[in-house]
């Protein structure tokens, strides 16, 4: 029982992250079609840009979650 409830929390998790990149996709495509319009690509810039700013600790950190992202 208390594995299935897990399991669906687990599920509905994975549907909100996966909506939440999907909002964010289609920020970048009509950031990119209307420039200024969203903002999302000049504040993914900045997080990028806060990471590169950490040295070698921000890089290993922006990999360590692309990478986690990508294996679940």
């Amino acid at each position: 029982m208390i594995r299935n409830a897990l399991q669906a929390i687990s599920g509905w998790g994975k549907e909100v992250v996966d909506f939440g990149v999907a909002v964010i996709m289609v920020g970048v495509v009509v950031d990119i079609l209307f420039p200024g319009t969203t903002g999302v690509v000049d504040n993914i810039a900045d997080l990028i840009g806060d990471f590169s700013s950490q040295g070698v600790a921000g890089i290993i950190a922006l990999l360590l979650f692309v990478t986690i992202y990508n294996n679940r």
